[in-house]
């Protein structure tokens, strides 16, 4: 039935912020040769904002003529509409708990493939324990993070896992997120506005970790690592099975804020949706070493997906943002610290999404970034390593890691650029190879794109993965 719909991808939400970067992406793909994307349209609530994004995302070019779609995810039946006309959804409306589930919902009744650029952590578990298993029987794949959160954290690290070649073996990872520019650094809005709901509705999330464990689903026992992970539950035979595969002891989490001196940055300790996205992929293997089997995979994918994770080793991540100067994690301090004494009030909610410049010491703001403040910004995420030489080591007493791994991965600016590039990619690789992906279900980037050529669509478009040193540690 895919193959009878009208376009390949609905890029819904084309005339935000984000959005029409996006389309801009997605032209360069459209018919391009040896490109899988021959049908685009673009959906929204306003035909003529839509027509304005995709004249500024052609321009210089001419205006192409591709299908406007007017949908509102206030609009189930606009929704359904959409979904029941396109092989993929790529939806870039966000906050996503405010606007995600009727999307969500539209393409698991079709049959349709949905991916989005969500960083919202309470959304992705909330979809996953709600449309799993339908998405599973109708047929749609659903994968949350496919932009900057957190396919570079996620392929970043299976990329960094696969330098522990032979008998070695990571124990932790830590990724360092420098974000560079010889202009100011302005966030996405949408970005601020889904951490300060995140903050304000914690509570909730913890409930449904809490309760995801006493029900019977596929993914439910590695969501119980995950959680006692972060101390919200604690299944000793459970956590034995993942940590069995990781060599050595669970680390400290350490202090907040580090100096890397090796790397040259000053590091704040976040509770980042990666890390989270990271241990659900990581969960899931757990459940299926060899990853998840292809709708109507060839035998060559099959083989190719078992070498591929049987090779990748896990290991204990977390991620902490970098900057060269103590000074410089100064906005991001001060917007944690106004998030946790703002964000559980509504008046307190209502002050910061008004005043975003103010909470965030010019970080975030309403009108987003200039054109110039984008092209001109850049990040470097380094994944540091420790493990063992020899996997085997880490049984005999408190061996301490005697190997350390150093790996990065480098782009333009993450939510205007590399978010369009690595959701295009994603796209790009259902619709060359549906066949060898899963039938359906609601999961990370990772555990589908694991295996795929992702990585190296990647490096094609500008974002690097690159191996940088590999030493041994003095005990």
């Amino acid at each position: 039935m895919a193959a009878l719909k009208p376009y390949d991808i609905v890029i819904f939400g084309a005339s935000g912020f984000t959005g029409k970067y996006v389309v801009r992406e997605a032209l360069k793909f459209l018919n391009a040769p040896n490109s899988p994307l021959k049908s685009l349209a673009l959906a929204g609530r306003s035909p003529s904002r839509l027509s304005e994004s995709l004249k500024w995302a052609a321009a210089p070019n001419p205006t192409p003529n591709i299908p406007l779609l007017t949908a509102d995810t206030s609009d189930p039946a606009s929704l359904s509409r959409l979904a029941s006309q396109s092989r993929i959804i790529l939806d870039c409306v966000g906050p996503f708990r405010l606007y995600g589930q009727p999307v969500v919902a539209a393409c698991v009744d079709s049959g349709c493939d949905y991916l989005d650029i969500c960083g919202e952590p309470d959304f992705m578990e909330r979809m996953e324990a709600s449309y799993h298993d339908k998405a599973v029987d109708n047929g749609s794949l659903v994968i949350s993070a496919c932009g900057f959160d957190s396919v570079p954290a996620e392929i970043g690290l299976i990329f960094h896992s696969k330098q522990w070649g032979g008998l070695s073996a990571p124990n932790r990872v830590e990724a360092y997120l420098s974000l560079e520019s010889d202009k100011r650094i302005v966030g996405n809005f949408g970005t601020y506005e889904s951490a300060v709901l995140g903050v304000a509705n914690a509570d909730k999330l913890v409930e449904l970790r809490r309760s995801r464990p006493r029900r019977p689903r596929p993914t439910s026992l590695g969501m119980v690592y995950y959680s006692c992970v972060w101390g919200w539950g604690l299944n000793l035979k459970l956590k034995s099975n993942l940590e069995s595969q990781i060599p050595g002891t669970t680390p400290s989490k350490g202090s907040i804020i580090e100096n890397q001196k090796q790397l040259g940055l000053w590091a704040l300790r976040l509770p980042s949706a990666d890390s989270v996205v990271v241990r659900r992929t990581q969960a899931m293997l757990t459940e299926n070493p060899h990853g998840l089997p292809g709708v109507n995979e060839s035998v060559e994918h099959v083989k190719k997906r078992e070498e591929f994770w049987s090779s990748t080793k896990p290991a204990h991540f977390g991620v902490k943002l970098g900057s060269k100067s103590l000074l410089g994690l100064f906005p991001v301090i001060t917007l944690g610290v106004f998030l946790g004494l703002l964000s559980k009030s509504r008046v307190g909610r209502w002050l910061l999404l008004k005043f975003p410049s103010f909470f965030s010491v010019g970080w975030f703001r309403k009108k987003g970034p200039s054109e110039e403040e984008v092209a001109s910004a850049t990040f470097k995420m380094w994944f540091v390593g420790q493990g063992y030489s020899d996997s085997s080591l880490a049984s005999q007493g408190d061996k301490k890691p005697d190997t350390e791994v150093v790996t990065r991965v480098m782009g333009p600016e993450i939510g205007y650029l590399t978010t369009p590039i690595v959701l295009l990619q994603c796209a790009l690789v259902l619709l060359d190879g549906r066949d060898n992906l899963p039938k359906g279900g609601v999961y990370t980037p990772g555990i589908v794109f694991g295996p795929t050529d992702l990585e190296q669509r990647l490096q094609d478009n500008g974002i690097s993965f690159d191996f940088i040193s590999k030493k041994a540690l003095s005990s």
